[in-house]
Parts: structure tokens; sequence; C-alpha cells
């Protein structure tokens, strides 16, 4: 049975759709199946927001009532139909799903009857109510004990005979600087289900000014700006804005990354001091020239390396009074095509919200007992089990601005310890002009003092290689080795690189000095592909040519093993462009042998082969092609024939299905070594990072095992 929530709002402006979404991570991160429904669109554009923004991340988001349709109803005093519909649309929702987040309307002036039939909606699902409060009025003189009687109103109306309708209370809004604690006794002094725990209090959300950081772009259409130089016009984002009141040297300082420079075109010197500082590695949101003047063809001509660079010039025709005015008007709602900012603002509220007193009320939904690995779910997996780990990884590329930006990432989230190898003084000077800080904690290790005590060991490992001491000073030379050195020597846990390598420059180091882990024939990788409703693993895409029935053997049950270490059941498809016995020939006798290999040697795997790619993924498809198959239709592991079809199929899903896929992971070598593309954003680093602790766990565990059992016994 499917479990309802409705997401509905104490008041005006409490945030509603970015806590609805939140929520719905929040849950999706617990493994459960979770579907979104906006039941009426809550204003007459053709797009309705929440249900744009649902799905991107779900994939049972069905089309909400048109608001002039059910207010046509309403009008016509017809509510019970639009209530017909609206379950109609509930049990499209709830068809597969565990959990259906639905999202009532925001309250405003020009929709009185919200707030009433937010409640009647609720309640006619059966749902269990998650309130959303907005605290934003408590620093400009409205009072806890106002809001609290609002809260406790609120909450009758979608409070059940049965004692149920209420789940939980969000706050949201929360000012800096609030005495939360006094503010929250008040709160429950006037709102007795608050008090009484009947409305559990399920997150606290302070403001955070970054998340309303508009890209340069959105300031130029809102403006109707002249755009002199594009630059980066869609990827840079206002974080703070510099009106230029006085001379350059008292705005010098405010010149920080993000920051919309705001003058008239005459005022050469703010404009010089913009093209200073974007020269100087600054990365400025944009210079915006106001009064429709430029500056002087002199200045202009001698700044021409940075107006016509990477930072965005605008141009607009008011004066600079009124245009910093228009600025701080802007809509704070986030654009329909700013996905990015939607994903941040997501994980920023799903990492406040406390799902644990909403699962009691959970109707014996299975993914919860049994855990099903949805991206977030991963995701979270990832930093759970990384932040357990521990781990130390070493980062040869130390100086590259994203690498640097995800050691960072990683140091705050308690991911890993990384180890950045580059001259501390580069670092630091990359990471100011990206507008990052550095931890003091966060290691930076130059290599030129310390590649001098890896030459003897280098040899000594190499020596039967005829490797001399020269050739070794001159190897070290690259970090990549000089960083699988520090692996294999134990100073390290695990080795990240590739954002600016080769894979071949990161993975040829690691077999000559990490070597294969015991029992392993060969090295592998497999990519985590996050799919829509579940991570799929696919091996091999990366490292071996054309592996034999042995080899394709070994790749299947080294994929297996990582998939369920990565809380993945391990269903393989052993994957052919024939199911069964319905076609022949080398290639497909080859798959044959390899899935008969996996089940002689590891009884305990469910693997299933030759099938094709739809027998394997599709449910239908599977029982027609292969019935009685417990793999078909339902694999989670996909085991490619060749490294042909296997890079060329993850990339093909990737790019044509907008599917995310983290990897490559290596499998096999003794100690854990993962590459990058070259093309990584950030945020895969920061989960790389990740997957290599948790393998390092893992491996430090199975040597535990090893030490404990000698002779395997």
């Amino acid at each position: 049975m499917t479990t309802t929530f409705f997401v509905g709002p104490v008041g005006q402006d409490v945030g509603l759709t970015s806590l609805a979404l939140g929520l719905a991570r929040a849950l999706s991160r617990s493994g459960a199946s979770v579907a979104f429904l906006k039941p009426i669109a809550q204003d007459h554009s053709a797009a309705d927001r929440s249900t744009v923004f649902a799905r991107t991340f779900l994939q049972t988001v069905p089309d909400p009532l048109p608001r002039a349709h059910a207010e046509m109803l309403l009008g016509r005093e017809d509510s019970d139909d639009l209530l017909e519909e609206i379950v109609a649309l509930a049990e499209q929702a709830r068809s597969g799903a565990d959990i259906v987040v639905v999202e009532g309307l925001n309250l405003s002036g020009g929709n009185s009857y919200a707030g009433g039939l937010n409640a009647l909606i609720s309640r006619t699902l059966g749902a269990e109510a998650v309130l959303v409060a907005s605290m934003r009025g408590l620093d400009t003189g409205m009072g806890a004990g106002a809001l609290g009687d609002s809260l406790e109103i609120t909450a009758r109306d979608y409070d059940r005979s049965d004692g149920g309708g209420l789940a939980g209370l969000i706050l949201n809004h929360v000012p800096l600087g609030t005495d939360f604690g006094a503010a929250l006794a008040e709160l429950r002094r006037h709102a007795p289900s608050l008090a009484g725990g009947k409305l559990p209090l399920l997150g606290v959300v302070g403001e955070q000014t970054e998340l309303y950081a508009p890209r340069t772009g959105d300031v130029a259409r809102t403006l109707g700006a002249v755009i002199l130089n594009e630059g980066e016009l869609n990827t840079r984002r206002v974080i703070s804005t510099v009106v230029s009141a006085r001379s350059a040297p008292y705005v010098a300082d405010l010149l920080r990354p993000g920051a919309l420079v705001v003058a008239p075109g005459d005022r050469e010197d703010i404009v010089m001091a913009a093209s200073l500082a974007h020269l100087s590695g600054v990365p400025l949101a944009g210079l915006l020239l106001t009064a429709d003047s430029a500056p002087d063809d002199s200045i202009a001509r001698l700044c021409r390396s940075a107006l016509s660079g990477s930072m965005p010039v605008l141009q607009v025709a008011a004066n600079t009074y009124t245009t910093a005015g228009r600025l701080t008007q802007m809509e704070r709602k986030i654009p329909l095509d700013d996905l990015e900012r939607l994903e941040r603002t997501l994980e920023f509220m799903a990492d406040r919200l406390d799902i644990q007193p909403l699962k009691g009320l959970l109707s014996g939904t299975a993914p919860l007992r049994e855990r099903r690995m949805t991206p977030p779910a991963f995701r979270h997996y990832l930093v759970e089990q990384s932040r357990a780990a521990a781990k130390r990884v070493v980062l040869p590329e130390g100086d590259e601005p994203r690498t640097i930006k995800a050691a960072v990432i990683c140091h705050e989230k308690g991911i890993a310890r990384c180890v950045l190898l580059a001259p501390p003084e580069r670092v630091r000077a990359v990471a100011e002009a990206q507008g990052v800080t550095l931890p003091p904690e966060l290691e930076i290790l130059d290599p030129e003092t310390v590649r001098g005590r890896y030459v003897a060991p280098m040899v000594e490992q190499r020596r039967s290689k005829g490797l001399t001491e020269p050739m070794a000073e001159a190897q070290l030379e690259d970090n990549v080795v000089l960083g699988t050195m520090m692996l294999s020597l134990g100073e390290v846990d695990g080795l990240v690189s590739g954002a600016v390598h080769t894979t071949a420059n990161t993975v040829r180091p690691a077999l000559q000095l990490i070597k294969t882990a015991p029992g392993a024939a060969l090295v592998s990788s497999i990519f985590f592909m996050l799919m829509p409703e579940q991570v799929l693993v696919y091996g091999d895409a990366a490292i071996n040519p054309n592996p034999n029935a042995q080899e394709l053997a070994d790749i299947a049950i080294q994929s297996a093993d990582s998939a369920a270490a990565f809380g993945i059941e391990p269903r393989i498809a052993m994957l052919s462009y024939s199911t069964g016995t319905s076609g022949s020939g080398e290639d497909v006798e080859k798959v044959a042998e390899a899935t008969r290999l996996v089940k002689e040697r590891r009884p305990d795997l469910n693997v299933d082969g030759p099938l094709q790619y739809d027998a394997a993924s599709v449910l239908s498809v599977g029982q027609q092609k292969a019935p009685g198959s417990s793999v078909a239709g339902r694999a989670t592991v996909f085991i490619f024939p060749d490294l042909n079809t296997g890079n060329t199929t993850y990339k093909a899903v990737q790019r044509s299905a907008g599917v995310v896929a983290v990897g490559p992971m290596l499998q096999g070598l003794r100690k854990p070594v993962n590459d990058l593309s070259r093309g990584a954003l950030v945020d895969d680093i920061v989960y790389t990072i990740a997957l290599t602790a948790i393998q390092a766990a893992q491996v430090s565990k199975a040597g535990e095992t090893a030490t404990e059992l000698p002779g395997g016994g």
C-alpha cells in the first residue's frame, strides 16, 4: 500500500515547492520509490514549475489539472468532481510507487480558496500532512506567537477524526542570528499540536543567500540588457552586487568571485578595476554598464582582453540607482532551465530534513525494509560509507581547479582525507582565484620536497625490470607515478586521477607498482549508471578490448562483487546479440562459455546469458525471450562482450538519456586507483573519491579476514 504525504503551507511565501521537492529527494535517498504530484497547477502558465522540476529526478509525475479548470469547477460548486479528478491523478501517481509526495497550492491574494482546498485534498487522499511555515518575519517584528496561532489553526484543518492527518512540520527561512530556542518555545506555547508531539519537527532550514544566486544571463533577461560580451553569461552567478558609488580603491576589496559590478560606462576607474580583477583570475559575475554609456575608446582598447573574454559585459539604458533597485527586486524563483541551481537547492533542503519520524507512518513499504538503490540513495550511500571508512586519498592533479574544489567538499563532508600533490603556493593561488577557501587541515604536499625518498623503494620494486635510479628519478617527476608510489607503500589508501591525464597515464603506473589483487587474473572497470529509477552496473567499458571467455567470467564476478559492495543486489546479464540459443557464432559461444564459468566458479551468483540488452532490461521482453529466467528483465549488472560494445553503449545511454555515469571504477587492483573523465565535473570527482575510500575500506577488511583466517580456512 502506498503512503501519501501532503505538503501544505502555513501562510504565504513559505518556500513550498523547494521543500516539497526536497522532501521527495530525502525520501528517495532512503531507498523508497517516490512519485510526485501537484494536483492543481499553481498558476495559468503552460508549464507547472513543480511538475517540471520533479521530472528531473522522479519518473512518475502526472500532469496537474489546469488552474482555470479547477477554478471553473469550484465556481460551479462542483468540488466533488474536482476531488474525483484529483483522486484519479493520485492513483496514477501511486501506481508502482511506495510513497507519493503531493504538493498543495501556495497561498496568495488571488486564490483565497487555497487553504481550505489544500486541507480537503489532503483528507480526501488519506494523506499525512507535512506543514511548511516561514519564520522570515521574526526579524521584522512578527512574533513567534502569531505564527504559532496560525500554525495551530492550519493543523486543525488537516487533523482527522481518526487521530491521523498530521505528519510533521518544517520551519523554513529562519533568519540568521535568530534565537531559535526562544522562538521555538514561543511557537510551542501557541501551538499545542507542536508542543504535544502530534506535529513532529521534521526540519529547520535557515536562510542561504547562495541558493538565490541567479545566473548573469537571468539578470540580463530581467533588465532587458544589451549583451556587449557574452562570455560565460549562462554559467556565472551573481552572489553579490557592487554598485560604484565611490572610486575604485573603495570597491577593490568587493571584487570577489560572483560579484556583479554595476557602474556607468564613463566610470573608467571601475571598468579598469573590474578588468584587472578578471585578468587576475577572479571569476566576477560580470560588468553591468548603466545609463546607456560605454568607456572611452582608449580605455576600451586598454581593457580589450578583459572585456572580450569570459567575463560577461552588459549595458542598460537606466541609470545606476534605478538599475540597483531593479536588481534587489528580482524574482527569487528558480528559472525552469536552471537545473544546476535546482539540484543545489534540492540537496540543501534534503540535507536539512529528518525523515525518521515519517517512517512510522509508512504502510509497510518494501524498499524501506529491503534497500532499493535509487540514484539519490546511491549518492547518499557513497557519502555515508566513505565517511565511515575515513580513508586517505591522494590526488596527483593537486593544482587543478576542479580537483581543489572537490578536495574541499570532501573535507567539509568528511568523505575522505585528501592529499593534494602540488606546490602549496600554486594550490593557494588557484583556490583564491576560484573563490575557494582552503581549510587549514587540508593536506597539501609539495612533490619537490618528497620525490627523493621514493627513488630507492621504486628501484627495489622494479629492479627485475631493469629500473635504475636515474630512470626512477625521471619517472617520479610525474605526480601520478609519485602518488602511486605513496599508495604502494601504504602511505595513502587510494588514488584518483584523470582530470587532466589520460586513462593510460593513470592505469599504467598502477599496473606496474600496485599490481593485481590476490586471486585477480586481470584489472577491469565498471560504470555506475544512475538511471531514473535505479542504479545499474556496466562492465567492462574502459579497460579490456576483447576479453576471452575466461576473462569475461572474471569481469562478471568482479562486477557482481562490486555491485554487492555498493548495496546493489547483483543479477548478472551476460550480453550478446543473441538471447539463449536463438543465434549462433563465435561471439555468442564466447558469452555462453563465460556464463557457464561464472556459474561453475560462483554458484552463489544469479547470472544468465547470452541475453540481448532488451531481454535483460525490459521485463516484458525478458519474459518473452527468456521465460523462467530470474535475470531477464531484472538485470542490475550488465556485462558487455567487448570494450567496443561496452564503451559505445554506456556513452549512448549517458548522452541520449541524460543519465549520470559514475566511473570508471577499476576492479582487481591490490589497492584502489580510479580514473576520471577529463570532462569530469566537481561532483563527479567528489563521488569518485568516495568510491575510492569505500574500496579502500573493503581492501582493509579483506586483509583483516585473510590475517584472521590463514589458509582461507
